[in-house]
């Protein structure tokens, strides 16, 4: 038996490696770390929580892949919930729940089907970096399982990305943004 939550997902990096930098800068900047995940289930809580140190880092994530859940839970508002909106308020809220100073948030769509007027692939990411909130929009290409392992590496990505850049460097940029992703560009 295999100990990765999703261990059949295409990913293009090693996320136990990006789970231990995260884990080494986490720990070396006192950071505290939690999730908030829809889209991917709690997979990339099961990444962080198989890091080294991980109890004195990762507080623990929130799923809510329910909207009633993200609703009563996590102060989503009405209206769709794969959006902007959402993804900073499940952030926003999971920071203050668990009382972290760095949050990621993920709600998307993988397809076929989607539940929401959006295309599969996309993805919104909420962060929170000690009290600023940012949200990111990607749109992965492929099947569910190639958008759900693009998912769980770029949350991964980010979190690395935040912990490791001072609050304030990642401040001044353009506080949301929107980009398509391919296979091509997904490298941190």
């Amino acid at each position: 038996m295999s100990n990765d939550p999703r261990p059949d997902l295409p990913t293009e990096t090693d996320l136990d490696e990006l789970c231990n930098r995260l884990a080494s800068v986490a720990v070396a900047r006192g950071l505290s770390v939690s999730t908030a995940e829809s889209l991917t289930a709690g997979n990339i809580a099961a990444h962080l929580g198989k890091a080294p140190d991980a109890g004195s880092w990762f507080s623990g994530g929130i799923v809510a892949y329910n909207r009633e859940v993200k609703r009563s839970v996590l102060h989503v508002p009405k209206g769709p919930v794969v959006s902007e909106e959402s993804a900073r308020a499940m952030a926003d809220s999971t920071a203050t729940l668990l009382g972290t100073t760095l949050t990621l948030a993920v709600t998307g769509e993988a397809g076929p089907q989607t539940q929401e007027d959006v295309t599969p692939g996309t993805v919104w990411f909420g962060i929170v970096d000690h009290g600023s909130v940012h949200a990111e929009k990607q749109v992965f290409s492929g099947e569910p399982e190639d958008i759900l392992a693009a998912t769980i590496e770029h949350g991964i990505k980010l979190l690395v990305r935040y912990a490791s850049t001072d609050a304030a460097s990642i401040s001044r940029g353009v506080p949301s943004c929107q980009r398509t992703s391919t296979a091509e560009d997904r490298r941190l």
